[in-house]
C-alpha cells in the first residue's frame, strides 16, 4: 500500500493510493494509523471511504512521528567522498541525533532559504523507515517485525553552520532549521518493497543529475541500523533515515557552484517508492520581507 495524508477543500485526511486516486481511511492522522496496530493496517487495507482523483489533493507530509531518528555515516561512499574533500571531520558509522520534527515539510512544499543564516544550502537523498510498533531491544532478525514502511527522506543541510558544528563534534542545527526535512510523498508499505537493499537512488536539481546509487551501498544492513538503535526505544509511527550517498554539493571538486540557492527545484526519487519533490525559496519570497541581519556561525 502506498499510505499518505493529503489536504482536499482545507481538510486534511490520510488516504491510501490506488492507482490514480486515493481513498481515505477513518483515522485522524498517521501516527494513530501505525499506532492501532493491525488493526490500522487491516482498516487501511480495506478503505473504502470517500475517494478523490490524486491530481485534485495537495499531498502532505506522510507522517509527523513522535521520535526521527536521524542516522548517519551507514554508505561507505559518502564517507569516501567526504575523506576526499578533506572536510572538517571523517563521517564514521553510527552517528546518531534526533530530527527537528517541526522542521518536516512534504511534497511540492518550500525550502525557505535562510540567507541570513547560511550561504551553503546543500541536499541529501535518504530512503527512511517508519516503525510499525513500539520496541527496544531487539535482534536484527527481529527487526523486520518492526518495518511498517519506506519513505523518502531530503536531509537539507547548511554545510558552513555544520562546519563550525562539527568542530566540537556535535551538529544537529544546521540539518534542523524550519523546513529543512522534507519527507514523503506516501509511505510505502514493505509487500511492496520485498528487498529494500535493491533500490535505486537518485537526486536531480533542475533536471541534472546529483546523486545517483543504490541501497546494496549501503554499509550495514538495515535491520542492523534498528537494531543498534532500538536501546533508545521505538514507538509507532517513529521514523528513522538510514544516511545518505555519495553526490552531495559539500563534497564535489566545486561545492560553491552545486549549492541550493532560491529558484532550484530538487526531485530525490527511490525505485519502488515514487519522487519527493520540492522547490527553494528565498526569505523575502516566503515571508514577504528582507530576512534578518546575518548571523555568524
Amino acid at each position: 500500500m502506498k499510505l499518505v495524508t493529503f489536504e482536499h477543500s482545507g481538510v486534511e485526511r490520510v488516504g491510501v493510493v490506488r492507482q490514480d486516486r486515493v481513498v481515505t481511511v477513518d483515522v485522524p492522522d498517521m501516527r494513530t494509523l501505525f499506532e492501532r496496530g493491525d488493526a490500522g493496517m487491516e482498516a487501511a487495507e480495506r478503505a473504502n471511504g470517500r475517494d478523490f482523483a490524486l491530481s485534485e489533493v495537495r499531498l502532505r507530509a506522510p507522517i509527523i512521528p513522535k521520535k526521527f531518528f536521524h542516522t548517519a555515516g551507514n554508505f561507505r561512499e559518502h564517507a569516501n567522498e567526504a575523506d576526499q574533500s578533506n572536510w572538517v571531520a571523517p563521517v564514521l558509522p553510527w552517528i546518531i541525533f534526533f530530527q527537528n520534527i517541526d522542521a518536516i515539510i512534504g511534497q511540492d512544499d518550500a525550502i525557505i532559504y535562510p540567507e541570513h543564516l547560511t550561504e551553503e544550502l546543500d541536499y541529501e537523498l535518504e530512503l527512511a523507515v517508519v516503525l510499525k510498533k513500539p520496541g527496544k531491544h531487539f535482534t536484527p532478525e527481529e527487526a523486520s517485525d518492526y518495518i511498517g514502511g519506506y519513505v523518502i527522506f531530503n536531509d537539507i543541510t547548511a554545510r558552513d553552520i555544520q562546519r563550525r558544528e562539527m568542530e566540537s563534534k556535535v551538529f544537529t542545527f544546521c540539518k534542523s532549521i524550519d523546513t529543512f526535512s522534507p519527507l514523503g510523498p506516501w509511505i510505502v508499505t514493505p509487500d511492496e518493497i520485498p528487498d529494500p537493499h535493491d533500490l535505486k537512488m537518485e537526486l536531480r536539481v533542475n533536471g541534472e543529475m546529483r546523486q545517483q546509487s543504490w541501497t546494496g551501498r549501503i554499509s550495514v544492513k538495515i535491520p542492523e541500523i534498528l537494531s543498534h538503535y532500538s536501546p533508545l526505544g521505538y514507538s509507532a509511527g517513529d521514523v528513522l533515515s538510514t544516511g545518505t550517498v555519495s553526490g552531495v554539493a559539500a563534497f564535489s571538486s566545486d561545492p560553491k557552484s552545486l549549492y541550493l540557492k532560491p529558484g532550484d527545484r530538487i526531485e530525490a526519487e527511490i525505485e519502488r517508492i515514487g519522487v519527493l519533490r520540492n522547490h527553494v525559496v528565498s526569505w523575502q519570497e516566503a515571508y514577504g520581507q528582507a530576512p534578518p541581519p546575518k548571523v555568524r556561525w
